[in-house]
This record gives structure tokens, sequence and C-alpha cells, in this order.
């Protein structure tokens, strides 16, 4: 009988709490309600007014922009194996080029830097920045390096970056993602796009219940919030930052741009940049390839062919529930606890309106929990008196409560409406069966909100300082794509194990190498080397196959497949088709950004072959480049007719020619006055201009009017002339004679 009097007297207390954690849930449920009302008034009255009047902006619209130099920082601390499938994913999706991927590495973490070392040199837009400070340190503390290694990096490369972009490792891009930010700055100062975790098993709740709260986050929450506060709080990955926004911040933190005591730099980015006046946007942007009814019959039953079809940043979230707790409590520390410190309530109502929808967490995630275990309590006690025989019974403890039948049934329909509302924008994107599972994993979501909460409570109690609170990083998976990175070997190694030169010889070149010449040109041009050899050893270390061609005799509708700017941009000739494939000659390896930039510039499949040094130079000035010079190889046949050297002499005299050919971009490297990371964005720049690439470097300030002369005094001594050439063959023949 104690157990049972007991038991009553437990009933009674719930009672008194259960009322005052309906009165909680009201209040927040009702905060939910009014960001819901605004979401759909807001939709509605825009399909009325503006879609009723202007169409929709099609993704084509991007690419009429042309391509600004953006930069993307990635901080990378015990991230082997991952940058390298980041860089190659980019490079075969992205239909951008003109992007410099920065990697923040830590000096007492040389597998990543060694990882990254390896990337580099497959991809020349991948930089490799080492924290002064060994890690882990703050993701803040880290990018403050990445950032200051892209001004740096400016300064060498003549260049400024129209945007820089926040991305981690794992994350996997849309293909259009940077001509949506290309598009968008310099009008707008920060601007987010949504996130959508990847799925995983349906079973596995603790990975699928971060699908439910971003689906709702980004596809209404944050939506209403820029709408209502023009603020947008970073994700921390898919957010841009234009230049100006860039040098606001190092301005505002006497240059240091990010917090490196937050552990949530980039929600403390967006109030600092909103109280300078700057703009924030969030966008959701389809891009919708085909519109048919047949695309549209392929669609999960509930998904929308615009919602699902946003640019976005994807990545697999945690997927154990220690991994989720320990993120999520850092969520909290940083957004509730350290953010109250950073940012007070303000001066605007709307923007402490959001402040405190960002804080309530705290709050209702021990709420809810508490609602839930006081749920399963009487849903327990309900099967017992109702199922167990000679079952006491007790007093309901909404017993003679009418005004507390009434929280609960109002607490009902918002929980209803709380379940639809997450069903339909879980729906939208991922397809009805996920959006059903939603409701089952809030549950579970609960528990974690309600453990992250418990460890963010204790951190800050422990550390008294929520400042002196360490980052934890969490460790996410990469999707497999299929492809991984091989270590690119050096030209001087490939050569000496080939045989064809001895490392005594390599150090000799290497110690009085010709100013203007790379490695392998001032090989060709001492003797040691004939083109032939390097060519072989240049696709040895780009792992494809070598040939000779005659550029000359490349058939003109094939050249024709080719534009001149391309061909003069990235250095190739077009020789042949094979299986639809446009097979091409290029004297060096080509990124993988180049090529997959080549293929979409083309409108077709391309693969490449490493030619002799010269070959495509001789054949890029043939046919594509409208010189007033006399054709060497006219003049080569005129000596032939005219009996002034032999046919086989002629040959002899053109190989040599051909060999000895050199771009001015070679020179202009090689003698330091352009960085050789920076050409990519200069070319592209260059591309869509009339001018001499020299021309072109002296207009933009690059180099000196006499710099480009003394360039081009290099390369005039470099390369033989055809007339001194024939003549100095006709001189030794009628010395011989």
């Amino acid at each position: 009988m104690y157990v049972v009097d007991i038991f009553s007297t437990y009933l009674f207390i719930l009672k008194f709490l259960a009322i005052f954690i309906a009165i909680i849930i009201a209040i927040s449920s009702i905060d939910d309600l009014i960001i819901d009302i605004a979401y759909w008034v807001r939709r509605l009255i825009r399909s009325v007014t503006v879609y009723r009047h202007h169409p929709r902006m099609q993704y084509s619209s991007l690419m009429a922009i042309e391509e600004k130099p953006l930069a993307i920082m990635v901080p990378a601390w015990h991230e082997t194996g991952v940058i390298g499938k980041m860089a190659e994913l980019a490079a075969v999706t992205l239909d951008y080029e003109n992007y410099h991927i920065f990697v923040g590495t830590y000096p007492n973490d040389p597998e990543t830097q060694l990882d990254v070392d390896k990337v580099c040199a497959v991809f020349p837009n991948v930089h490799k920045v080492v924290c002064a400070r060994p890690g882990p340190t703050s993701k803040a503390d880290c990018l403050n390096n990445v950032l200051d290694a892209i001004l740096q990096f400016e300064l060498q490369a003549s260049l400024q970056f129209s945007g820089f972009i926040l991305h981690d490792s794992e994350d996997v891009v849309s293909p259009l993602e940077l001509r949506l930010f290309n598009y968008l700055l310099p009008k707008n100062d920060l601007i987010q796009i949504p996130v959508y975790p990847f799925e995983k098993s349906w079973k596995n709740f603790t990975c699928m219940h971060y699908l439910d709260e971003f689906a709702e986050l980004h596809g209404k929450d944050v939506v209403v919030r820029e709408a209502l506060a023009g603020q947008v709080p970073s994700a921390g990955v898919g957010t841009c930052f234009s230049r100006k926004a860039v040098l606001t911040l190092l301005e505002e933190g006497d240059g240091i741009a990010f917090d490196a005591q937050s552990l949530t730099e980039d929600y403390d980015i967006g109030f600092r940049l909103k109280a300078k006046g700057l703009k924030e946007i969030f966008v959701r942007f389809p891009v919708i390839l085909d519109d048919s009814k047949e695309a549209r019959k392929k669609l999960l039953t509930g998904q929308s062919i615009r919602d699902s079809n946003v640019i976005c940043v994807r990545e697999y979230f945690p997927d154990t529930l220690g991994t989720a707790i320990r993120q999520k409590s850092r969520w909290i520390t940083g957004i509730v606890f350290q953010g109250y410190k950073t940012h007070r309530w303000t001066l605007n109502p709307i923007l402490n309106y959001f402040l405190w929808r960002d804080r309530k967490g705290a709050i209702t995630n021990f709420i809810s929990f508490m609602a839930t275990i006081i749920l399963v309590q009487l849903v327990l006690l309900w099967l017992y008196q109702n199922f167990w025989p000679g079952a006491y019974r007790f007093l309901s403890i909404f017993e003679s409560s009418e005004w507390l039948m009434s929280f609960l049934w109002l607490n009902f329909f918002l929980m209803m409406n709380r379940i639809i509302q997450r069903i339909f924008f879980v729906s939208s994107y991922y397809g009805l069966a996920q959006g059903m599972l939603s409701i089952p994993r809030l549950l579970w979501g609960n528990y974690i909100n309600f453990m992250a909460n418990w460890k963010a409570f204790k951190q800050v109690i422990e550390h008294g300082d929520v400042h002196r609170i360490a980052w934890d990083k969490t460790t996410h998976d990469f999707p497999t794509i299929g492809i991984e990175n091989k270590e690119r070997k050096k030209l001087g190694e490939i050569l000496i194990e080939q045989g064809v030169i001895t490392r005594e010889q390599l150090g000799s070149v290497l110690g009085h190498k010709k100013t203007g010449m790379k490695i392998g040109s001032a090989l060709v041009h001492e003797g040691i080397l004939t083109s032939v050899e390097l060519a072989d050893a240049l696709a040895i270390q780009a792992g494809v196959s070598t040939e000779s061609i005659d550029s000359y005799a490349i058939p003109e509708d094939l050249i024709a497949t080719i534009p001149a700017a391309i061909a003069l941009h990235y250095a190739i000739l077009p020789i042949r088709r094979e299986n639809g494939v446009l097979v091409v000659a290029s004297e060096a390896a080509i990124d993988p950004i180049s090529l997959a930039a080549i293929c979409r510039k083309v409108n077709c499949q391309i693969s490449y072959v490493i030619v002799p040094k010269g070959e495509v130079t001789i054949g890029l000035r043939k046919w594509y480049v409208n010189r007033k010079v006399s054709d060497p190889r006219n003049a080569l046949d005129e000596a032939v007719s005219e009996k002034k050297v032999s046919v086989d002499q002629a040959e002899e005299i053109w190989k040599f020619y051909v060999s000895r050919q050199i771009l001015l971009a070679e020179i202009l490297v090689s003698l330091g006055h352009i960085n050789e990371s920076a050409l990519r964005a200069l070319l592209l720049q260059h591309s869509v201009t009339n001018l001499y690439l020299g021309d072109f470097l002296v207009d933009k300030n690059i180099i000196s009017r006499e710099t480009l002369e003394k360039a081009l005094e290099i390369q005039k001594q470099l390369q033989p002339n055809m007339e001194q050439l024939i003549r100095s063959r006709v001189v030794s023949l009628e010395a011989k004679t």
C-alpha cells in the first residue's frame, strides 16, 4: 500500500509538472506557428504577385556572367584521403573554372599535409596553407590562417578574389554553385545556400534526423528570417562572402576576420555583417534541366521538382549517438552561451525575436524531452490499467483540470501542425517515405538534443568561461566517387628512372638553367634530352599516352571543332575523333579542372595525348594566330625546292626548329613575373579579349611594358630563326664540299 500511496503522490506532482511543461510547449509552439504563417502568407503573396507578372529566372542566366575569381576556404584537421576526393569531385562536376581551393592544415598533422601536397601536384588550383599554431585549434583560427594566405596569394598573383566561400572537406557541391555565387556578387555580401544531408539506412535515426531538421530549417525558417529581419546565419558551408564583407571583417577585427574563440564563427559573422549594414541573402535557386512529364514521373511521391533541384550543399552527418551529441553540444554552446555573451539584445525587435528563437533551444530541448518522458509514463500507466488483471485504478492527472485539458488540446493541434510542416518540407526534397519517417525520428531527435543540451551545460559549468571550451571537430564520411588520385612523380625522377639522363646532368641543368625556361625545356635546349623523350616522361607523369603529330596536316574541319580562344587558352590542338571522343594534343599535362572545362565549352567528351615539345605551339601559330610573319614551313619547303637542302636535311631542321619553340607565358612564369597558379585566372580573363597575351598583361598592370619587351627578346633568343637555320645548313654543306 505504501507503494500505491507513493505512486499517487508522484502522479500528483507529475500533474503540476505537466502543467508547467504544457505552458512552455504552448509558448514555443505558438512561436513556431508564427513562422509557419509568415512563410505560407509570403509564399501565397509572391505566387499571385511576383511570379504572375515576372517569369522565374532560369539557370541559363547564370552562364551569361563572366567568371570572377573565387576562393574556397577549407579547414582540414586529420582529413587524410578526403581533400583529393573533394578536389576531384569539384573538378569533374563544377561548371566553373576560375576558382582556387585553399586548404588549412596544421604543423602537427603531417599526414594531412602530405595528402594535400599530392593533391596540389595534380590540381594547380589547390593550395596548401600551414597554420601558425599546432592543431587542433578552433575552426575560426584555421580560417584566419587560410584567409591570410589567400591575401598573400593575391599579392603574388596580381589578382583579387571577388568571393570567399566556406566549405568543409567532405562537402559535395552542386555543379552550378559557383555560377550562382558569381551571379550574385558583388551586390550581396553574405550568400547562403541550403544544406541537405545525404540519406543513409532508414534505421539509422541518428543520422537521418538531420535530414528532418535541415529540410525544415533551410526550407522555411531561414527563408522567413531573411524576409523579416534581413539577417542570415551562415551554415559554415555553402556560404559566400563578398570582398567587401571580408575587408569589413578584417577592419573590424583589427586584421582578424573570424573570432578564434568562437565555436560557431559562422553564426557569429552573420550578426557582425548585419550590424555593419551589409546585405545578406538566403538563396533557394532550382536548376531544372528537364521539366517534361517523363521527368516529373521519375520524382518520388511527394517530391517537388523545384525544391529537390535547388543548388545546395550535400554531406554526410554523424551516424553515431556520441558524435551527434558532441556536434550538437558545440552548436548549442556557440549559439546559445557564447552567442549570448557576444551578441546582446538589439534595438531591432524583429532581430531580437530571431535571437530568442536561436536561444530558446536551451530550454525547449529539455522541455521536449521531459514531455516525451511524461507521455511514455502515461501510456505505460494506461496500458497497465487496461490490460493488467486486477490493476489499481489511479486518478487521472487531468481530472478536474479543464484549463489544463484546453492547454493539452491546444498543444495537440500545434503538435499536429508541427508534424505536418515537417512532413511537407522533408517530402519536398526527399520524398513522402522520408517525410513519414520523420515522425518517429522526432522522438529520437528530442533525445539527442536533450543530451547535447546537457553536455553543453556541463561544459559551461566546468570551464566557467564559455570561451575556454575547445573546438570538438566532428568527423564526417565522404561519398565514394569512383576515382582515386595517384601521387604524381617529379619530372626529374621519371627521367632518371627512364635512364635518359643522369642525376648529375639533372643537377647541372637545375643549377645553370637558362632564364625563361622550365626544367623540361632547358634539358631539350641543352641537348641533353630529345623532345620525344621529354614527351614520354610527361606522359608517364600525367598517366596518358604520347604520340607525335604533324600540326600542319590536321584537316581544317577538325581545327574548326575547337574555337581559337579555347585552343590558345589551353594550348591544345584537335587531332582526331575516336568513338565520339575528341582527342586533343598537348605539350603538358592537362589538369582535371581544365579538362572538364574544355568538355563543357566544346560540348563533347575530350581525351588528350602528350606530344613532343613545340608541336602544339607550331600548330597554334599556324591555325589560330594571325601573325604577320612568314610561315617557317613555307621557307623550308622553298629551300628544298631550290635544292639548298635535301628532304632528309629539311626534316632534321624542322624537328630542331619545332623542339626549340617556347610560349611567352612559360618565360614570364619562369622569370617570376607571374605566379603559375595565378596564370589560370589571367588566361581566363584574356580569353574573352582580342588582345595578344603580352598586351593584355600590360593593360592589366600585371607586368610592365619593359618586362614584356625583355620577355619577347628572350623568346626571340631561345627560338631559332628558320632562315638562319637554313643558311647555317647551307654554309655547313658548302664548307664540307
